[in-house]
């Protein structure tokens, strides 16, 4: 049976969390890093139900700080990304929903322990009464961009990284892409952030499929920034390129960049790294002068929905953004 993974804009029926609890990522800044969290779960809330997974002790903290609109459940976790470690969902022909379960091995074994974040996809599937296709293939969510058409974007800097499959090559990871996702083109950008040695450049930092044929990508405009080069070729290879369709790519440049300081540590914030909501827009912002200017080209590249700024320099301290703590539900049709 064929299954596909929906584009992000389709619709949700809801928006899976995990709560942030791990003292040795986040050290001092632990308590705003789970103001941020609520603070990003109740701005998704506004748009679709959330269900905020919180390790077993921790479900009435999560309660109070998220809020009476959201639903916790408590299950086994070591960590707090749930774009990385939930299930991938994909529908059949029919609507009918599967999560794909693929191997986390901790960003190639960087945070121990990881066995809980491993398991925690086949957990939350029974829980939510999913069917579940197994993958002996490590992925994570982050590290994958798809229109729903067929076509998916990722990175060279991460999918081939030896940290993660190093017995599979490229035609083997398309292949299992391929069969899991039911993607049929797949385009390879050489870099991820330069800054983003947490995921080894995950996608999800530097474009993102806005509509069928329509891509937005990172393209900072001062020439000091470390990825200014980079994502130039980037943005080369994306326009040499046509999707699964055979489109050339309409290209939304996001030229701002937003460095700021949190425990001493300079860290940036990723406007690229926002969730796609039902019908909205939840782009993590810096409390920096450059925040008005991203959310007026994101919002120019979704003029249907309604874009939300929130906080999120302390997600960013702790490696990523607004899309790397969630991961949407798609709606099923039968």
């Amino acid at each position: 049976m064929t299954h596909r993974m929906p584009a992000e804009w389709t619709e949700h029926d809801g928006c899976l969390m995990a709560w942030p609890v791990r003292p040795d990522l986040w050290g001092d800044s632990l308590d705003e890093a789970k103001r941020e969290y609520a603070a990003v779960a109740r701005a998704v809330a506004e748009f679709e139900p959330v269900t905020m997974v919180a390790p077993p002790g921790h479900g009435d903290e999560a309660r109070t700080l998220c809020g009476p609109d959201l639903t916790v459940v408590e299950l086994p976790l070591d960590d707090s990304w749930f774009r990385d470690s939930a299930p991938i969902f994909v529908l059949d022909e029919e609507g009918r929903r599967s999560g794909v379960d693929f191997r986390f091995n901790a960003w190639g074994r960087k945070h121990h322990p990881w066995d809980a974040d491993d398991r925690i996809s086949g957990l939350l599937l029974e829980h939510l009464d999913v069917p579940a296709i197994r993958s002996g293939m490590v992925l994570e969510g982050g590290a994958i961009t798809v229109d729903g058409e067929g076509t998916l974007i990722t990175t060279e800097q991460c999918l081939l990284h030896p940290n993660r499959n190093p017995e599979l090559g490229r035609e083997e990871i398309e292949a299992e892409l391929k069969a899991r996702l039911g993607v049929t083109k797949i385009i390879w950008l050489p870099y991820g952030g330069a800054l983003d040695t947490e995921t080894d450049g995950h996608v999800d930092g530097v474009c993102a499929f806005a509509a069928p044929g329509k891509v937005v990508v990172q393209l900072p405009a001062d020439p000091a920034h470390p990825d200014y080069v980079r994502m130039r070729a980037n943005r080369a290879v994306l326009e040499h390129s046509t999707d699964a369709q055979g489109r050339p790519f309409e290209i939304v440049d996001v030229t701002q960049a937003a460095f700021v300081e949190v425990d001493d540590v300079r860290v940036e914030v990723g406007y690229l790294n926002f969730y796609l909501a039902n019908g909205g827009v939840v782009v993590p912002v810096a409390d920096h002068p450059e925040d008005a200017g991203a959310l007026a080209v994101i919002a120019a590249a979704f003029p249907d929905r309604k874009v939300v700024g929130v906080r999120a320099r302390v997600i960013a301290f702790g490696g990523g953004g607004v899309h790397c703590i969630t991961q949407q539900l798609p709606a099923a049709r039968a």
